[in-house]
């Protein structure tokens, strides 16, 4: 028997799985800045994470931040799984449980804390794995700008865009049965 229940965990699944694919897709994907490449996964977690709960968050961020790294860069998939996995809880978190007559502005303390969280976990992954602080701080510019593009972007597809809107509309405020 197929009830409202089913078809909204239905949803919700697939929502997630279709995070996910994007943000192995994006991690494989960097694009040519001076010095280093600019990869567009943050503002596909940032923008899952204002709109999932914080376990589908997780899957979206770290699970599928791994499986990018996995297929493409296998050095820092471990690296990748903490730091966007935790990334997007924090979003998820803060968007949930911060200022509920302010979504926006909780959204936005959120994916403010996850980049400091996303460009910290990096750096200090970077310095672990190539066993050289200098060349995480080479690389801090990088994080940086790529941590401030995706909470920007995410901001502007979940609220400018109005996808929180219809997320809610079709499935509801977080998942199903949870």
């Amino acid at each position: 028997m197929v009830t409202n229940s089913s078809i909204k965990n239905t949803r919700w699944l697939c929502i997630t799985a279709l995070f996910m694919a994007l943000n192995v897709a994006m991690s494989s994907y960097g694009v040519p800045v001076p010095g280093g490449h600019l990869y567009l996964n943050d503002v596909v977690i940032c923008t899952a994470a204002i709109i999932l709960d914080p376990f589908s968050a997780f899957c979206v961020g770290g699970i599928g931040a791994f499986l990018g790294d996995l297929l493409f860069y296998p050095t820092s998939m471990f690296v990748s799984l903490v730091t966007h996995g935790l990334q997007a809880v924090v979003i998820s978190l803060c968007t949930r449980k911060l200022l509920k007559d302010h979504p926006v502005a909780a959204s936005g303390i959120g994916v403010f804390l996850g980049a400091i969280v996303m460009v910290v976990g990096y750096s200090l992954g970077r310095a672990f794995i190539y066993s050289t602080p200098e060349y995480a701080i080479l690389k801090l510019p990088f994080q940086i700008l790529q941590a401030a593009v995706g909470a920007v972007a995410g901001m502007i597809i979940c609220w400018k865009f109005k996808l929180v809107a219809l997320m809610q509309k079709k499935v509801g405020k977080g998942r199903p049965n949870a």
